[in-house]
């Protein structure tokens, strides 16, 4: 009986004890629970930071992602730009393919049309020479100057001779070449002839044959040097000759006949008066260029002579339309 009051009295003490702590424990959530509960709080807020993360990421990938964009629309309208360049470059190109195609045709109609005019000239006898034509059955006179170059005097007659579709003969001096050389292109493109006075402008006639030899070759060089050519004519100074100077020259020698004696009188008066004078068809008139009052004079002249009807001609051409020259020949007129 003790021992059952004994267990019961254990019995009790172990009910007081559970019976609160069973309530309490029944009030709240369960172990389990609160520990899921507790993990999941957790969890949420690891995941906000990251989430925030992962949008600001999100926001920065957009962004780039606009600009690349943006980046690749200018990039096609500068291919686009390149593109239409590169077409108005072709048209360009075409353009001038073009305008080149379309000279060239010009210039081929301009030949034909040049030969059409040399074709009705010939037909009507007359011949191209020295870029103008001449017309072989009327009246020609040849001028020469000597002594030149001397580009004051020089380029007025030529100025003169050119308006009225004359050319002359200069006999040059050697040594004076290289300091006229532009006048003496201009003789040799523009149709005039130039002719060998010798290099020192020597009398010939008291040298040794070597000697001769050396003042023609040497004025010839001088010419030569400066445009490729050298004089097919000699005239000789004060044109005094002996046996010696004609055996050891043998080109054509040019005299004249009608000599002005403009080198002494120096007056341009007298001198158009010797030429209008006496003039008449294939004569060789004798002038100087150095002095000024022969190219007043010639300034003068040549436009008379061409109201006359006279063909002012080179020389070589007087020579070609009356006969011709030969080597070491000695002419002083070409009369018909």
């Amino acid at each position: 009986m003790k021992k059952l009051k004994r267990w019961t009295a254990v019995l009790l003490t172990v009910i007081s004890i559970l019976g609160p702590a069973s309530a309490s424990y029944a009030d709240g959530p369960s172990g389990p629970a609160s520990d899921t509960a507790v993990a999941a709080s957790a969890q949420k807020k690891a995941v906000g930071p990251a989430a925030d993360m992962n949008a600001g990421q999100a926001g920065q990938d957009g962004g780039q992602a606009a600009q690349n964009a943006e980046q690749a629309a200018q990039a096609a309208q500068q291919a686009a730009q390149a593109a239409q360049a590169a077409q108005q470059a072709a048209q360009a190109a075409q353009a001038a393919q073009q305008a080149a195609q379309a000279a060239q045709l010009a210039q081929q109609a301009a030949q034909a049309a040049e030969q059409a005019e040399q074709a009705a000239q010939n037909a009507e006898g007359l011949v191209l020479s020295g870029g103008r034509y001449l017309d072989p059955s009327k009246p020609m006179v040849a001028l020469t100057f000597d002594d030149g170059p001397y580009a004051p005097v020089g380029n007025r007659i030529m100025d003169s001779l050119e308006q009225y579709n004359g050319r002359a003969t200069f006999f040059v001096v050697g040594n004076r070449v290289p300091s006229y050389k532009t006048e003496i292109l201009r003789m040799h493109n523009n149709g005039h002839e130039i002719g060998n006075h010798t290099y020192e402008h020597k009398y010939l006639n008291k040298l040794s044959a070597a000697q001769i030899r050396y003042q023609v070759d040497q004025c010839n060089q001088a010419v030569a040097a400066v445009t490729g050519e050298a004089p097919k004519l000699v005239r000789l100074p004060g044109g005094i000759k002996n046996s010696t100077v004609l055996a050891n020259i043998k080109t054509p020698i040019i005299m004249w006949s009608i000599d002005t004696l403009d080198w002494k009188t120096r007056d341009a008066a007298k001198t158009i008066q010797a030429v209008l004078g006496q003039v008449k068809d294939g004569d060789v008139v004798l002038m100087h260029e150095l002095y000024s009052q022969s190219g007043d004079a010639a300034v003068l002249l040549i436009p008379a002579l061409a109201d006359q009807g006279y063909q002012l001609v080179t020389v070589s051409e007087l020579a070609r339309f009356r006969g011709g020259v030969k080597s070491g020949g000695i002419y002083s007129h070409f009369y018909r």
